[in-house]
């Protein structure tokens, strides 16, 4: 909930409802204004910074030494100070216990699925890790209108859970002998329409490479 604001910032006031996003966007930039891109020339992701842009310096201290930023957020701390462009304003009426996950995972699964990979209607993909991002992923292509969406993970627990999210059938890469983009292949004569890769591990985005067909 924010609560002040600083010189110049016009488009939110004491007591908005709001959602932190590491991935800021200036609205200016050419990334911002493109609908392929949302790398901020001015805020994108920045481990090394920890200070404002403005001046160049922290808002924390502790003992009269500064505390760094972290990602451009600092959520890790109760109160924090960020620059406009990384809130994304949203509807009081939102309950904050429930969409404080959408910043991140849910956001990221669901936008590259519908923004990037923007699966037709009747298609099939294939979703590589079923977590968070992976869940988010499966419902964008369920939203899409898929007609096969097939989950890839090493966990079969979370199996059960990704029917709720739209995924139709289940590959467990450790249940065959042969790479998981092979056993894809088969299973949709050739490979799927589009894939969406979730996990980060290399292997994996191997497979999400060579599993979709000619």
């Amino acid at each position: 909930i924010v609560e002040s604001v600083g010189e110049g910032v016009t488009d939110l006031k004491p007591g908005d409802h709001v959602l932190p996003v590491f991935t800021g966007e200036c609205k200016e930039c050419r990334h911002c204004k493109s609908e392929e891109s949302n790398m901020c020339d001015l805020l994108r992701i920045n481990t090394e910074r920890g200070v404002m842009l403005s001046d160049g310096k922290s808002r924390f201290s502790i003992n009269g030494q500064p505390i760094f930023h972290f990602i451009g957020t600092s959520t890790f701390s109760e109160y924090t100070v960020v620059h406009v462009g990384c809130v994304a304003k949203i509807n009081p009426e939102a309950p904050l216990d429930k969409v404080c996950i959408l910043s991140c995972g849910i956001s990221t699964g669901l936008g590259a699925t519908l923004n990037v990979a923007k699966p037709k209607k009747g298609s099939s993909v294939a979703i590589f890790g079923l977590g968070a991002v992976g869940l988010a992923a499966a419902e964008g292509a369920r939203i899409a209108g898929a007609s096969r969406i097939i989950g890839v993970d090493l966990n079969p627990k979370r199996f059960e859970e990704a029917k709720k999210f739209g995924v139709t059938e289940f590959v467990n890469p450790k249940d065959y002998d042969k790479p998981a983009q092979e056993v894809i292949a088969e299973m949709t004569d050739g490979g799927v329409d589009r894939s969406v890769e979730c996990t980060g591990s290399i292997m994996a985005m191997v497979s999400a490479f060579e599993c979709v067909h000619d």
